[in-house]
């Protein structure tokens, strides 16, 4: 049959590539191992090219690999942009959707939401990835990222779902025994607690005061006895008064409602940190995607709305 390249090969390699061992794909696709390796190698033998490197304990893909997981990945998205422009799929959302989101923010807020949003939408299968670190922009891999922060690329949609501001925060007991902060310098007298995310500059706070023409930016350099990557282990340890630490303020709200935590250096704002829903252009008119990025920005909005104090004058209010 020569250098055939079969339709049905394409989403087998796909699914193979994304699930990272021949067992976990005869897992996803609910064939036996023998038969996923059967197919491979039926792949290989038309092509006469090897598609993966395989051992005992890993695999991985060849160039030859790479090469044809990227049209496949292209042609597969092709098809169904093809289809949904077609009106195939613009009444009842359906089809596979890929989420990737920060651990945190994406075991909190938008794994919750994903379970409501399938009970609204049962054609749709959600498959959801959590990382300290958002994929690059130009990998494939997903239909929506949620994120921190709007990303500085204009080949990708980068929808503003939420807004979010970082506030700096401590326990009562900490503020106790260590006195509350007056100025921004007087953190470097602190323990504050330390997160390692993304590629922010570690231990550098930043905080402005002052509005327009007259606003003044100080950058701050922090140091502390606690160190992590996962922001809820930092939550936690701030509520076990181990120190002053800068947090998203959709991961605090409730702690600082029930007054769990107190707000630090609150006439001082922190860098925004606005919540975005990212995408590939070519998926903007992805019944599927559309639909699930409207939920989003709906159900947050809610949730917003419902976490704002009865005098907000006093409490302050989620702003850009």
């Amino acid at each position: 049959m020569g250098n055939e390249i079969q339709p049905a090969d394409l989403g087998f390699f796909c699914a193979l590539a994304s699930a990272g061992s021949l067992s976990a794909a005869a897992r996803e696709l609910g064939v036996s191992t023998a038969a996923v390796s059967k197919h491979l190698a039926q792949m290989e033998a038309r092509l006469s090219v090897s598609l993966l490197n395989r051992t005992t304990r890993r695999m991985s893909l060849t160039p030859e690999g790479e090469l044809y997981l990227e049209h496949a990945r292209r042609i597969l998205n092709d098809i169904d942009s093809m289809s949904e422009m077609l009106g195939a799929s613009k009444a009842t959302p359906r089809g596979l959707l890929r989420v990737n989101a920060t651990l945190g923010f994406g075991r909190s807020h938008i794994a919750p939401l994903i379970s409501k949003f399938v009970r609204e939408y049962p054609e749709v299968e959600v498959q959801l990835q959590l990382s300290v670190n958002p994929p690059p922009l130009t990998d494939d891999s997903f239909d929506v990222c949620v994120r921190f922060g709007a990303p500085p690329d204009s080949r990708v949609i980068a929808r503003r779902i939420a807004a979010n501001r970082r506030l700096l925060c401590a326990a009562p007991a900490y503020i106790a025994r260590r006195g509350m902060p007056k100025v921004p310098s007087d953190l470097a007298r602190h323990n504050c607690i330390g997160i390692r995310q993304g590629e922010e500059a570690y231990g550098l706070w930043r905080l402005s005061s002052g509005r327009g023409k007259s606003a003044t930016t100080q950058a701050v350099k922090t140091r502390g006895t606690l160190t992590t990557n996962d922001g809820e282990i930092a939550v936690n340890w701030a509520l076990d008064g181990h120190g002053i630490l800068m947090r998203a303020e959709w991961d605090i709200a409730r702690h600082l409602r029930s007054g769990r935590l107190v707000q630090v250096l609150p006439q001082h704002h922190t860098p925004d940190a606005d919540i975005y829903a990212v995408y590939p252009q070519r998926h903007r008119l992805a019944a599927r995607v559309r639909a699930f990025v409207d939920y989003l920005a709906l159900s947050l909005a809610r949730q917003a709305s419902a976490d704002q104090p009865a005098d907000s004058s006093a409490a302050g209010t989620r702003r850009r």
